[in-house]
């Protein structure tokens, strides 16, 4: 019997992994820029954190959940999203107690049951920002702009926002009565899933992505004409501030996004880069979420992004930026001399921070040379007898052929290796795109 992944779960292969690193590092790096903090909640919850949480009419609660029973009888799910479970860990843990204003982000996989198709599998990955504590609106902008230099940060140019305010809970109420008045006489032509919505959530329609209700969609009135004057005046400051950061915006009265927990601003980074499907990342105030799970009213901001799109999208790109995964150097060992006295340095250039291999299959000296190119080392290094003797050997640039003689010491290679770095840096790294 043969054992394949679970479908729309796939292994990340090694050669993968230096865009993966990349993008991680990089969220890390603007995430310590605004001073968020890392957080890594648990991949398994209670069910109902999410149902009551995410919100029992969305799609992702109805049918996309991966939930189990436990031994116990228990029900669990696989997270779909993070920010339920980011806002348990703020309020299990204290934190709204200890510091009510916190700052953080994270990194991880998600499930839902979907189709597989490219750049969308069953377990995905995300990363994402949440300020909890906070109805400021310069916080809403903060936030925007997190998104915004990280996509800065990996070259993805053609950047502007499509930007929205669905308002509070009372505006909720009053715009779904609108929506469901605006569909009555549509909905027998829409399709089965707004048939439902428009009973349960008319705004949820707004989601859908079915080509017979479209027509339907595009002439549905929207919330930002529906806000009361509290809101009303919060969306025209985080509106003003964003001109005066220079942030692009378009706003699009229809976007709701698709948990039920937004309030207020809801935005999607998008890229003219992209074609069709530009939306990069999304978020939005959840200024209730805290009070729903639990805790006092705490309003909250955030946005979450898919790590596997935005590594298509730079994979696809030919100066696509990704972490130096490369080996340093590689040691060809002739002989048995050879092999006792490249075990001996490896193990002292490991321990001065070189990156080192050597081969352990007994192989001659053209299939060694061969595995170091396939492997992309930088470096190689013949080790035989003479060099031995001589203590001193010829390191060689895979890349180029360049040769340089160097002394067979874990200093002077370590030395001379130091002296490239700079340059092996430079020629892998991305320059930023400009704001637009």
């Amino acid at each position: 019997m043969t054992y394949e992944a679970v479908r729309g779960m796939r292994d990340i292969l090694p050669e993968e992994v230096g865009c993966w690193t990349l993008v991680e590092e990089r969220v890390r790096d603007v995430a310590r820029l605004y001073n968020y903090r890392e957080i890594r909640p648990p991949i398994v919850e209670h069910t109902e954190l999410f149902s009551r949480g995410i919100g029992e009419a969305t799609d992702i609660v109805g049918k996309e959940m991966f939930t189990f029973p436990d031994k116990k009888g228990r029900s669990l799910t696989l997270r779909p999203e993070a920010t339920a479970s980011v806002v348990r860990a703020y309020l299990e843990h204290g934190l709204h107690v200890k510091e009510p204003f916190q700052k953080l982000f994270y990194l991880g996989p998600m499930f839902r049951y979907e189709k597989p198709q490219k750049g969308r599998s069953r377990q995905f990955h995300q990363y994402g920002v949440e300020a909890i504590g906070s109805l400021d609106s310069s916080l809403d902008v903060e936030v925007i702009e997190v998104a915004w230099t990280l996509m800065d940060s990996l070259g993805l140019g053609g950047l502007s926002l499509r930007l929205n305010s669905i308002g509070c809970a009372q505006d909720h109420g009053r715009y779904r009565e609108v929506l469901r008045a605006h569909f009555a006489d549509r909905i027998t032509s829409m399709c089965p899933d707004c048939q439902r919505r428009h009973k349960e959530n008319p705004l949820r329609i707004l989601d859908c992505k079915d080509a017979r209700c479209q027509e339907a969609i595009a002439a549905a009135p929207g919330s930002v004409d529906h806000l009361c004057e509290e809101c009303a005046r919060h969306f025209a400051e985080v509106r003003r501030l964003l001109e005066h950061a220079s942030l692009s915006y378009r706003i699009d009265g229809r976007l709701v996004r698709g948990l039920d927990y937004y309030t207020r601003t809801v935005f999607e980074l998008v890229s003219q880069d992209l074609g069709a499907q530009d939306a990069l990342l999304g978020g939005g105030r959840y200024d209730d979420l805290v009070a729903k799970l639990g805790g006092p009213p705490t309003p909250g901001v955030g946005f979450a992004g898919g790590m596997d799109r935005l590594i298509l999208v730079l994979a696809e790109r030919a100066n696509a930026p990704c972490a130096d995964e490369r080996l340093n150097l590689f040691l060809v060992a002739l002989g048995e001399k050879g092999r006792a006295f490249a075990l001996d340095l490896t193990r002292a250039l490991r321990r001065e921070g070189v990156s080192v291999d050597l081969d352990y299959r007994g192989r001659p000296l053209r299939k060694q040379i061969a595995y170091a190119d396939s492997i992309g080392a930088r470096l190689l290094l013949v080790l035989g007898e003479n060099e031995i003797e001589s203590a001193k050997g010829r390191l060689k640039e895979m890349d180029s052929g360049v040769e340089e003689d160097v002394a067979l010491t874990p200093a002077a290679i370590a030395d001379a290796i130091s002296r490239r770095r700079e340059e092996w840096n430079s020629s892998s790294s991305q320059s930023k795109s400009p704001r637009t």
